[in-house]
């Protein structure tokens, strides 16, 4: 992918924008700065927008390096150089809750035991840019099949580790609900397009990107995607989550990709592809129409 053909990062998080809204948010008594971090606006400047639908990998080198964790730091291009002390190995896995057979697995273990493939996807982030990624992994369907959920299991809660003496995000930011957590209805974790990734570009996952496991829900915004998984556990109520917690007027539990439902700060309906110099429109459920049955029970007009 030609260097020509790639929009700028601050096409993205445009700097005189971000400064600009610290002063408006501190005006208005909102300290976050994770909500700071998130208000990117896909709208500002003067991108145009693209019809074409057409879907091509996002180039590794714009990717790896481009990454939310804010369990390390709000800015993305500083997250791999702090991730040096975050110990991967070993690492396990523990699913409990509403369940028969409750385990506890290595990530050595799930990937013997599932067949892992590869999944091309579309990544929608809430702050109006998007990728194409290559994940490799295995359905989640196969590991909650195997727990055996009980007839009172509803949802389904993700939760990434807490190490605060590794990850300085959890330090710098402790107000936050740490550790971060994440969650689903059962009926959505056990779709097919649901999976569990272990690896990116044939590669396994890196630090910065959720090693060594991490959730991946194309239809929704990314940061239901938890990165990093410690644990899984089966609920009859649907479980509190990191940014619904912060702020659930901004960020609801299902947040099902939907050009129609606007971010309370910014528009959703175009998106900018890592990558490409021009906006397209962003797509219902991010064109994954077969997820849509998941939910004929909501009003997608004001569903978030």
């Amino acid at each position: 992918m030609s260097s020509s053909k790639q929009a700028p990062k601050d096409v993205v998080t445009p700097k005189e924008l971000f400064l600009n809204r610290r002063e408006f948010l501190r005006a208005a008594g909102i300290t976050s700065a994770a909500l700071l971090m998130a208000a990117c606006d896909p709208t500002a400047g003067s991108v145009p927008v693209s019809n074409s639908s057409k879907d091509v990998l996002t180039a590794k080198e714009e990717v790896l390096d481009f990454v939310n964790f804010y369990e390390f730091s709000l800015s993305k291009g500083e997250v791999s150089s702090l991730t040096g002390d975050f110990k991967t190995q070993p690492w396990t896995v523990e699913i409990d809750g509403l369940v028969e057979n409750p385990q506890t697995l290595t990530v050595e273990e799930l990937i013997d035991r599932y067949s892992v493939d590869e999944f091309v996807y579309r990544l929608r982030c809430v702050e109006g840019w998007s990728m194409v990624l290559p994940w490799q992994g295995f359905r989640l369907n196969n590991l909650l099949k195997d727990v055996k959920p009980l007839s009172s299991a509803r949802y389904v809660q993700f939760q990434s580790v807490l190490r605060p003496e590794e990850m300085p995000g959890q330090v710098s930011l402790k107000s936050y609900p740490w550790p971060y957590t994440e969650g689903l209805r059962l009926d959505e974790a056990m779709h097919k397009l649901t999976i569990l990734a272990t690896g990116l570009y044939d590669e396994p996952l890196t630090k910065q990107n959720g090693a060594p496991i991490r959730l991946v829900v194309p239809w929704k915004y990314g940061f239901k995607s938890i990165k990093s998984i410690a644990k899984i556990t089966l609920l009859e109520e649907a479980p509190p989550t990191f940014w619904n917690t912060l702020a659930s007027n901004e960020y609801g539990f299902y947040a099902n990709v939907n050009p129609g439902v606007d971010h309370p700060r910014w528009s959703q309906a175009t998106e900018i592809r890592i990558g490409e110099s021009s906006r397209r429109p962003t797509l219902l459920f991010n064109g994954y129409d077969e997820v849509s049955s998941l939910y004929k029970d909501l009003d997608l007009t004001v569903n978030y």
